[in-house]
């Protein structure tokens, strides 16, 4: 559909605060961009639920979302969401959305031992659909899996202020840590990348860390080309950032966004049932 807004709007929406990585790609390549980013905060996490239960939270948000700020295009930032619920949510709805899958693809295109690891959360490294990714973009490649739901929180807390402790983190990995001819990582949850600084270190022989943020945005910039007939702005678009639950830390993650990301924090409630 044509898009008629000086800076056309983009929700990107995930369980928690690993989709500003897809926030900060989306602003790099396409800067007048409206963005609006949404931590479902009050479902969080998602790579521990069902596929049901994960389905049903993901469109009862979503639908909220979608009523309050009517956006052109939906970035789900969330792999664990997007395998499970991309296909509803695009039969359901006349908008695009665009969702993030593990970078299997490319992770096996760069890696030259031909040995690759995949960091996801414990979801993600069961499903079917990324074990059909391995099959169809990995094939004769050795592919290491490792799922951690605690990594994610360990995202959370550190854009809370707190640290990530570097002896756990070297506990997590130690089934990665020994991989020595594992050149290329891919970091297939959106939180990942939030913790690259602390888990580099631990991981020296990973030449090639692979995260969705510039593919995503790539594609959201195929999906709105530009039209000379929109109306043009000299004015920088206004970006907003939304949890949909309180928040024991609100001060500390909205200093971490008002300062790292230019972004207010505000709170959208949304009734729930699961």
């Amino acid at each position: 559909m044509p898009i008629n807004r000086q800076h056309p709007k983009v929700l990107v929406f995930d369980s928690g605060v690993g989709g500003l990585t897809i926030f900060r790609a989306l602003l790099e390549q396409t800067p007048d961009l409206q963005v609006i980013f949404a931590s479902d905060n009050a479902g969080f996490p998602y790579g521990t639920r069902t596929e049901y239960s994960l389905l049903q939270r993901v469109h009862r948000v979503l639908d909220a979302l979608i009523s309050k700020f009517s956006p052109d295009l939906v970035v789900v930032a969330c792999n664990s969401a997007s395998t499970v619920a991309l296909p509803s949510l695009r039969e359901k709805y006349d908008i695009p959305f665009v969702g993030v899958v593990p970078a299997i693809k490319p992770a096996a295109q760069l890696s030259k031992t031909g040995h690759i690891g995949l960091l996801a959360t414990p979801a993600t490294i069961s499903r079917d659909y990324t074990h059909k990714l391995v099959a169809d973009f990995a094939a004769g490649k050795r592919v290491s899996m490792h799922g951690s739901s605690e990594l994610v929180q360990m995202a959370e807390d550190k854009l809370r202020g707190v640290q990530p402790n570097t002896e756990l983190l070297r506990e997590i990995l130690q089934p990665l840590t020994d991989q020595a001819s594992m050149d290329t990582l891919v970091m297939a949850c959106t939180h990942f990348p939030l913790l690259i600084e602390d888990l580099k270190p631990l991981l020296p022989q990973v030449t090639n860390w692979v995260e969705s943020g510039s593919a995503i945005a790539r594609r959201v910039r195929t999906l709105m080309p530009e039209d000379n007939s929109r109306p043009k702005s000299s004015e920088p678009p206004e970006h907003q950032a939304w949890l949909t639950g309180s928040d024991p830390q609100l001060e500390k993650l909205q200093d971490y966004l008002r300062q790292r990301e230019g972004l207010e924090l505000s709170i959208f409630a949304i009734e729930a049932n699961d």
